[in-house]
């Protein structure tokens, strides 16, 4: 190779799984993250596409009836010259490449390039919409086989590929994926070949995303029942005796928040836990990053306070946050663990608790059950206060109870700022316009400075006082109340589990209809 020849870069064409962004590979997700460049396709997750790297070189390959961004002619011929560039490539696909992705086509003109290329197979929608919608495409006794036909092709043209006899004589499912706009013809030509009018037949909407919907009926009138239920394009189309198997397995659709729109306003590196959560009972969740966790604009009083320990008799931490400031400080001043030697450590609640031995390596020694700092000043009180020389770490803006509350019982106290809280820049049009069409059902708050920067960035309560609010914790739906907001949930603890079984029940009670 000569020197100044450039080595070609992989093209991996990847399936990225049909909708749910939880079920792309892990190889799949490796090859996202790390490629140079990405071609994605038109109904790529925007989740997805968030787990590239900064840098990546990201290029809009979408194709719909009507509306094509690219040729596939150029998409080949971009990929081809973007691995000659030297670029890895991660080509990503929905669905599996190889199922009607024409992953062939893109491999063929690589190799037809001599330019190394591999492929990373995904879940096709034709089983994983089926599956989501509580339809096996095979069961003992019900069905033996699953066809998959492409839908894109008229089915009364002369030269079909499709033997129309031959699948109208099959007992097993048939699955026809981009089926939408042919269905009344699909129909009419399988009853035309012999199959029965009254075959169970099933339409997938949006198969295996929060906007999933699901409507049954029989191959002579499912197009008319689709058209009734407003359904149109993606849809899957299954025909089998297996469609009746649907009423007893459902279960994505049937959860507690399926199909709830939720504004996370949880700052950016904690909202990942929430929405597992939240999705986890089927809700359809909008990241807004009310808040940003940033570190002390003057770290010297964290500094000075780490460096005197040893002069404390106990160390309050008030949220997991401040742990994580503290050890930002430690590891720039060479401290472990050990610089606790001899201090009592308190944390505000338990997962304060759990954080503390993580990120600090201390076994906290006291950790209420509840998650406020009274009740850490009732059970601080009980061990006798008075002559005490104690270290707050909260927020910029936290609340003064705890300070104030120990001082009361005759501590010595000093209150340091562990972390700061901001509004992320050119945020405000971003809030408003999470509550545009289709608009928000259900508005979650973790902290009071959660509540405050939300409100500020929407112009007051009245956006917010259009959905459901959920708080986490007694303090923060006070905040929330101050701010003229109307509360319709309070978690009875600070966690993420139970903020989303109180939301759970809340629907489940029926006290809202939105």
């Amino acid at each position: 190779m000569a020197e100044d020849q450039t080595i070609p870069g992989l093209v991996s064409l990847v399936g990225a799984g049909p909708g749910d962004p939880g079920l792309i590979t892990v190889k799949a997700m490796g090859r996202l993250r790390t490629a140079d460049a990405v071609v994605y396709d038109r109904l790529s997750d925007p989740g997805l596409l968030a787990e590239a790297r900064p840098d990546a070189e990201m290029f809009d390959a979408g194709k719909g009836r009507g509306n094509a961004r690219m040729t596939q002619d150029e998409i080949n011929a971009l990929l081809v010259e973007l691995s000659s560039d030297g670029k890895s490539v991660c080509r990503l696909k929905g669905g599996d490449p190889f199922v009607f992705g024409r992953g062939g086509e893109e491999a063929l003109a690589l190799s037809g390039a001599g330019l190394p290329f591999e492929i990373v197979p995904g879940i096709t929608s034709s089983i994983a919409a089926a599956a989501y919608a509580g339809i096996p495409v095979t069961h003992r006794g019900v069905a033996t086989s699953f066809t998959v036909i492409t839908g894109s092709e008229d089915p009364a043209k002369p030269d079909s590929q499709i033997d129309w006899d031959a699948l109208a004589r099959l007992s097993g499912t048939l699955i026809f994926l981009m089926g939408w706009k042919a269905l009344p013809e699909i129909a009419r030509e399988l009853i035309a070949r012999g199959s029965s009018p009254d075959r169970p037949a099933a339409l997938v909407q949006w198969g295996t995303t929060p906007k999933q919907r699901c409507v049954t009926g029989t191959l002579e009138n499912i197009a008319e029942v689709g058209r009734a239920a407003g359904l149109g394009s993606p849809v899957a189309v299954i025909v089998g005796d297996v469609v009746a198997l649907r009423e007893g397995i459902a279960w994505f659709d049937n959860r507690p928040l399926f199909g709830k729109r939720v504004l996370i306003t949880r700052t950016r590196s904690q909202a990942s836990g929430l929405r597992a959560e939240l999705e986890d009972a089927g809700a359809w969740c909008v990241e807004f990053p009310a808040i940003s966790i940033v570190p002390v604009a003057d770290p010297a009083p964290i500094d000075e306070a780490l460096k005197r320990l040893s002069e404390y008799d106990w160390v309050t931490i008030s949220s997991g946050n401040g742990a994580r400031g503290l050890r930002a400080r430690m590891d720039i001043l060479g401290l472990d663990g050990r610089a606790f030697a001899g201090v009592n450590v308190a944390a505000v609640g338990p997962a304060t608790g759990v954080t503390v031995r993580q990120e600090l390596g201390v076994a906290p020694d006291l950790v209420p059950e509840e998650y406020v700092s009274d009740a850490v000043l009732r059970e601080m009180k009980a061990l006798g206060m008075d002559g005490k020389h104690v270290l707050v770490v909260g927020s910029d803006i936290g609340r003064d109870v705890l300070p104030d509350g120990l001082k009361a019982l005759g501590a010595k106290v000093d209150r340091i700022v562990g972390y700061e809280t901001k509004a992320p820049e050119d945020s405000g049009e971003q809030a408003r316009a999470a509550f545009a069409d289709p608009g928000i059902d259900i508005t979650t708050f973790t902290s009071a400075s959660g509540v405050d920067n939300l409100v500020e960035l929407t112009g007051g309560p009245e956006l917010i006082n259009g959905t459901v609010t959920a708080c986490m914790g007694p303090v923060t739906a006070e905040r929330a109340r101050e701010r003229g907001i109307k509360v319709d949930v309070v978690a009875p603890e600070r966690t993420m589990k139970s903020l989303v079984w109180a939301i759970a029940e809340y629907f489940a009670n029926g006290d809202s209809d939105a």
